[in-house]
């Protein structure tokens, strides 16, 4: 397995220009999911933490599909953080964040990919050593605006936007410089995992794939 440091989890947007966040309601779809996905070239899962169904099926596709990195989303303390570990996860996503939950994920050694809205928000990650972190709700909070206005003071810093971001923005996403990759539910519309359509899903992820920034 590929390495990620507990504070620094931007190889993960070195495999595809789109993570997808998944809700799974279902247990018995986590593996075909995933394995769709996998089969349009997407490798990195966040499974979110917002079902019963979410840390049993980051267990199952971690231990069915090792080239998957399956990492949970949704973490908003310690204890989720202490779970999905335990479930196999490989990197976690939160959408805000704390110092506590920082640590925590240093302590575990779990690559977190720590959500900010603000100024304030980005400068308390930035202080603990993460460079790279999710704008959450991207599209809600100013998007594209708001980016282009931290590039200058928060140079040192990259992103991966999520929340509003669909295939018709996430090109202009992707082409600004301090963003590496996006973060998506499109690629798993809730009618094609409810049929099971798995062919569909495989589309989608291998267009997702083909997005590409500047």
């Amino acid at each position: 397995m590929t390495h990620l440091s507990p504070t620094d989890p931007a190889e993960l947007a070195a495999h595809g220009p789109v993570i997808p966040v998944i809700v799974l309601e279902r247990l018995d779809d986590a593996l075909p999911m995933a394995e769709a996905l996998l089969a349009g070239g997407v490798r990195v899962l966040e499974v979110t933490l917002r079902s019963n169904a979410a840390l049993p099926a980051i267990e199952r596709i971690a231990r069915a599909l090792p080239q998957a990195i399956v990492g949970a989303g949704t973490l908003r303390g310690p204890d989720d953080a202490r779970r999905a570990a335990a479930a196999g996860a490989r990197f976690g996503v939160s959408p805000g964040y704390t110092a506590a939950l920082g640590k925590a994920c240093r302590q575990l050694g779990l690559p977190l990919l720590p959500g900010v809205a603000t100024s304030s928000e980005l400068m308390a990650a930035l202080d603990d050593g993460h460079r790279f972190l999710k704008l959450f709700p991207a599209e809600a909070v100013g998007g594209l605006a708001l980016l282009k206005s931290w590039a200058s003071p928060f140079a040192d810093a990259s992103f991966c936007p999520t929340g509003g971001i669909t295939p018709a923005n996430a090109p202009a996403y992707l082409a600004l410089p301090n963003v590496r990759c996006v973060g998506g539910s499109w690629l798993l519309p809730g009618d094609a995992v409810r049929d099971g359509d798995w062919a569909r899903i495989t589309a989608l992820a291998s267009a997702a794939q083909a997005l590409r920034g500047g």
